[in-house]
């Protein structure tokens, strides 16, 4: 639903992308969203999240049971529209949910993702550009093990990057995958007031120390910090905020110069 629509209604990534000229397809990681259906067992927690997400994805501060957004954020306002975002949030099924102690098996994710891009392939005759975000972007890393038809992997502030010691990090290599980090504002100890800010820097420092190794490799990636590029007040969630369609024009240009069609 993210990717298809926003919060206060307005268009998707997923229209975007199809009125620049793609095919797009989304997945539904399994034992999430509508693949939540799985044999095994797991445990699900009753605590709210509400303000976890309010304040771990840097769209704003919880203080006295009040919401405030950060200044000059880009995230759509109003108690509708916030109460529409949480709605987004649905239980994971087949895994230990309890806060920060989530056991997603990232093996079984990427090989439903690669297999769909197999299907996709044998339907189109054409690879894949794979777009991960958040804890998706950790499974995303594994995908090219299981096929090799995916394209480019842009990455929307994954939960970290791939080992450069890993078979993940092989596979990219030896299959000459373009990559690119995309990154949002609110990052780093100069932001006192944004309590996950040193979080998300230790990320971010992951994408470098993966681009300076894959680039040395031979490789192509690039790690695209908004701010650095005019663009402000993005949080985790940047492809529903008000100006998800200037970070969507962003993409298609590094996707014209770095894929091959």
């Amino acid at each position: 639903m993210g990717w298809m629509t926003t919060p206060d209604g307005r268009e998707g990534w997923s229209d975007m992308f199809l009125r620049m000229g793609h095919s797009v397809w989304l997945i539904d990681q399994p034992r999430r969203g509508e693949a939540g259906q799985t044999s095994v067992a797991g445990t699900m927690t009753t605590t709210p999240s509400d303000q976890t997400w309010y304040t771990q994805f840097r769209i704003g501060t919880y203080l006295n049971d009040e919401f405030t957004y950060n200044e000059g954020s880009q995230f759509p306002q109003g108690e509708e529209v916030l109460d529409q975002f949480f709605r987004q949030m649905t239980p994971d099924t087949g895994m230990d949910n309890a806060a920060g102690d989530q056991n997603i098996d990232n093996t079984v994710v990427a090989q439903a993702v690669a297999a769909a891009i197999d299907e996709i392939y044998e339907r189109t005759g054409q690879d894949s550009i794979l777009v991960t975000h958040s804890q998706g972007g950790l499974p995303g890393w594994e995908v090219p093990l299981y096929t090799d038809h995916v394209a480019a992997i842009v990455a929307i502030e994954p939960g970290g990057a791939a080992a450069v010691d890993s078979d993940a990090y092989s596979a990219m290599v030896e299959q000459n995958i373009p990559v690119t980090f995309y990154y949002g504002d609110y990052i780093g100890e100069e932001f006192t007031d944004v309590s996950a800010a040193p979080m998300w820097a230790m990320m971010a420092a992951s994408a470098d120390t993966f681009t300076e190794a894959y680039n040395a490799a031979g490789g192509n990636s690039t790690v695209v910090h908004l701010p650095d590029e005019g663009i402000t007040g993005n949080d985790h969630f940047m492809f529903q905020d008000l100006n998800n369609d200037v970070i969507a024009d962003h993409i298609e240009a590094w996707i014209q110069e770095n894929v091959e069609p």
